[in-house]
């Protein structure tokens, strides 16, 4: 038989407000945790603020916290949208689907300004990769359909990439029909 308390269930307690200490701490840990933006970490603050509550006499400076980071080098938005663009590009998304992942992001105009340069000299290559890992096109085990073929265009479309170039790789029906797209 077991004890009465050990029944009940142990209630929690609310979490403590935090403070401008507490704040920075968490923003620390996320940071360690995360690669991310500066946009979202100051999302994230705020929301732990909503979560929380504020114990402080002043009401907290988030974009302070943010810069203090950034100055540290825990943030760079420069290198997250490389390494993040650089990912989507391997993957095989087109150029404005980077773009609108970045931005959704918060990596500013000038940061995201390098990677639509890259996106637009790779684009090919990322929907040769897309095709190779859907298996459209010359990839495909069999020929398609064309409602199937429809789907796919689509896909690509969705996925970024340029109308003429998805529709190069989704007709395609041999490796030889794509042999010069990647070198354009």
């Amino acid at each position: 038989m077991t004890a009465p308390s050990r029944q009940r269930k142990r209630e929690k307690r609310p979490p403590k407000p935090l403070d401008e200490q507490a704040l920075r701490d968490l923003a620390l840990h996320y940071l360690g945790r995360f690669a991310t933006t500066r946009a979202r970490l100051v999302q994230y603050m705020q929301r732990k603020v909503r979560e929380r509550g504020w114990a402080g006499d002043v009401s907290p400076d988030f974009d302070q916290i943010a810069d203090r980071c950034a100055e540290l080098g825990y943030v760079n938005d420069a290198a997250f949208a490389e390494m993040k663009g650089g990912a989507l590009l391997r993957r095989g998304f087109g150029p404005r689907r980077v773009e609108q992942a970045l931005q959704a992001a918060g990596v500013s105009e000038a940061d995201r300004m390098p990677l639509r340069d890259a996106g637009r000299d790779q684009a090919a290559s990322a929907a040769i990769a897309f095709a190779r890992r859907k298996r459209i096109g010359p990839f495909a085990s069999e020929s398609a359909d064309p409602d199937r073929r429809r789907k796919q265009l689509q896909a690509f479309i969705r996925a970024g990439h340029d109308f003429a170039l998805a529709r190069t790789l989704v007709f395609a029906d041999s490796m030889e029909e794509i042999a010069g797209l990647d070198e354009d």
